[in-house]
Parts: C-alpha cells; structure tokens; sequence
C-alpha cells in the first residue's frame, strides 16, 4: 500500500482505479463490476461531456470537427491536441470541468461503494477524497501489442503514445495517496488461466483488505 490519502468527503467508499495506455484496466474494471461493485468509466462519460459542451469546442477549434452524425469527431479532434500542450490544455479546461460534475452526480446517486475508471484519474475534482486507488500495470511490450490489436494503429503512433506516458506511474507514487499496484500481464484472448486467476485473486485480497467485500 502507498501512503494515507485523504478520505470521507463522499457519503461512500469511492475507489479509483487508473492505469497506463493498454494496460488493461478495463479488464479489471469488470472484476470489480463481477463482485458488485458499480463502477464509472470516465473516459466514456468524457464523450458526454464533450457533446454537451459541443458549442464551446466549435467555437475553439473549428467548425471541421462536425461529422457526419452531427457529432464531434474525436478523432479529428484528437490530431488536432494530441503532443500539443496549450491546445490539450484548451480542450481539458471546457472539458473536464463537466466531467467532473457528472462524476459528482454518479458519485451522489451511489448506496455503497463505487468505482471510478478514468484514464486521468489524477485531474478528477474527487481524487483527494478516493478511499485508495488501483493503478493497473503491465509489461511494456504487452501494452504494444495489445495497443496494436485494439487500435490498429501505425507502431510509430504507438510508440509515441507509450513514450508520452513515462511519467504517469512515478507521479502517482509521488502523491498522499493508498496505492495499490495491480499487474494485468496477460495478452487479450491468450492470457492463461493461471494468470487470470491470479488477477482475480489480487483483486479479492485488495478488496477484502480495505474491507470492501
């Protein structure tokens, strides 16, 4: 376990769950979710948000963003942020603001405890108040393939995507936060049963550990 974080602003145990590009989070977020454990994936309410926040989006970075749907197109949006610090920053500060409300909103809404999944779980408004946190881990060269398979990107744009993150477990480590680390070695649709269950089983202890189950 990490350091002693702050808690108890929620009405429940809220527990964070983040991890690295491919790391296989995901995958652990539906562990919790098997042990009754709702959870929020917050990258996906991040689409809502988006939406919502639509008009102010257009306004900062073009009207070329609109698909055919009428919808932003993150992608699009993406090539227009993505190793570009002032214009990432633009697009978080419309943002995250509304993701960090609905996140309130899910957070209120709970009976016991819950899950938040987020990618940038570190810039949540609810990260000083989180009972502890998960931080997903895996191999480098598991990430790659598995970023591969999912996203059939080019190796040079993964690669990137893997080198843009090499601060993201170290600035964890460095916060008032109960850390436990969780490692997802496993490649998707060859992962052993052995490996899986050893997932499973570090799941429960972590749970079972904070009292959860």
């Amino acid at each position: 376990m990490g350091k002693s974080g702050a808690r108890g602003e929620f009405p429940v145990p809220v527990i964070g769950l983040t991890g690295v590009y491919c790391a296989g989070k995901n995958h652990v977020a539906r562990l919790l979710e098997e042990r009754g454990l709702p959870v929020l994936d917050v990258d996906k309410l991040g689409h809502e948000a988006l939406e919502l926040e639509k008009d102010a989006v257009i306004a900062r970075f073009g009207p070329g963003l609109i698909g055919e749907d009428g919808r932003i197109d993150r992608r699009a949006l993406g090539a227009k942020v993505f190793g570009k610090a002032a214009e990432l920053a633009a697009l978080e500060g419309i943002v995250h603001p509304e993701v960090n409300r609905l996140t309130d909103r899910w957070i209120a809404r709970c009976r016991g405890p819950c899950v938040i999944n987020a990618a940038l779980l570190h810039r949540s408004s609810s990260f000083g108040s989180l009972a502890f946190i998960i931080l997903v881990e895996a191999p480098w060269i598991t990430r790659l393939l598995r970023a591969r398979r999912r996203d059939r990107l080019p190796f040079a744009e993964i690669l990137k995507r893997l080198h843009s993150q090499k601060q993201f477990i170290p600035q964890y480590l460095s916060k008032n936060a109960d850390i436990y680390r969780v490692y997802n070695r496993g490649l998707s649709g060859f992962c052993s049963r052995r490996r899986l269950r050893s997932l499973e089983r570090r799941i429960d202890t972590i749970l079972a550990r904070e009292g959860v189950r």
